[in-house]
């Protein structure tokens, strides 16, 4: 299925690894212009070499199938950015470089690791803030520096990457679960804010997914992740990307201010 995106501009945040990567990834292969960020210099470029690489060859590989050859390298590839989006700040920057290196902003994928684990008893007063740095202030700032010129072309797309903690909180994981819940509650207001102006905000809730994260959380015991999960696995990061990309596909226009479980089934509840 085309999703109506060659051409278009994204900047996707923390995409080094994991559901990031996933996510550029699959917005690459719909044709679009993708700058990606991460602290580490060198593991950013490794992964965009290898996006760049996909996108290469999977343009070759569809020219030959059409009978053509010499095919053209496939637009300005993915761009690596070195940016931290624990600060609103460095979120901010992230974007604005991104869109001097792209001509603009059309799909902004919010993300960023987790917080330390911990549950009340353990987590300082003073831990909070640096958590909502990272999982909410850096989401309202990357809005911020992104969506207006979105309104102005009246077409734009956010996708920000949360967690299902939003919807269940996850022992242990405090400050993730409070930080993300107030990111939930500032992309809806948004959303319908920006709704008539052809921009779209929605939330991927992601479970249990095969990324260093959950090996970090679970000490590398994946299996035992799955067993509560209904469907009997923990997730794919490119199942998820995929997901990210229709959400930013015109199919999807009409879908916005959505908090979305891509869990396997592991959230129970009936809303």
């Amino acid at each position: 299925m085309d999703l109506g995106l060659s051409g278009r501009r994204a900047a996707v945040a923390a995409a080094g690894s994991g559901l990031g990567f996933a996510a550029a990834r699959a917005l690459a292969a719909e044709g679009v212009e993708v700058a990606i960020c991460g602290r580490d210099r060198d593991r950013l470029e490794a992964a965009a070499r290898r996006l760049n690489a996909e996108a290469a060859a999977e343009k070759v590989n569809a020219e030959a199938a059409a009978g053509r050859v010499n095919a053209e390298a496939p637009g300005r590839g993915v761009r690596p950015i070195v940016a931290d989006v624990g600060t609103p700040e460095g979120a901010a920057g992230f974007v604005r470089e991104a869109a001097e290196a792209l001509g603009g902003v059309d799909i902004l994928v919010t993300n960023a690791g987790g917080p330390p684990p911990g549950d009340f008893d353990s987590t300082p007063v003073d831990a909070y803030g640096p958590a909502l740095d990272l999982n909410l202030m850096s989401v309202v700032a990357m809005c911020k520096a992104a969506v207006p010129e979105m309104r102005e072309r009246r077409w734009g797309r956010v996708v920000a990457v949360t967690s299902i903690a939003v919807r269940q909180p996850i022992p242990h994981l405090i400050l993730s679960n409070t930080a993300r819940a107030g990111a939930t509650g500032f992309l809806k207001t948004l959303a319908l804010e920006v709704a008539a102006d052809g921009v779209t905000v929605n939330s991927l809730l992601p479970g249990s997914h095969a990324t260093e994260r959950l090996r970090a959380l679970t000490g590398g015991d994946l299996e035992g992740a799955a067993a509560e999960i209904p469907a009997g696995r923990v997730g794919d990061p490119g199942d998820f990307g995929a997901l990210v990309a229709f959400l930013c596909s015109r199919q999807a226009a009409f879908v916005t201010g959505c908090a979305i479980p891509v869990d396997g089934g592991e959230y129970r509840g009936l809303l």
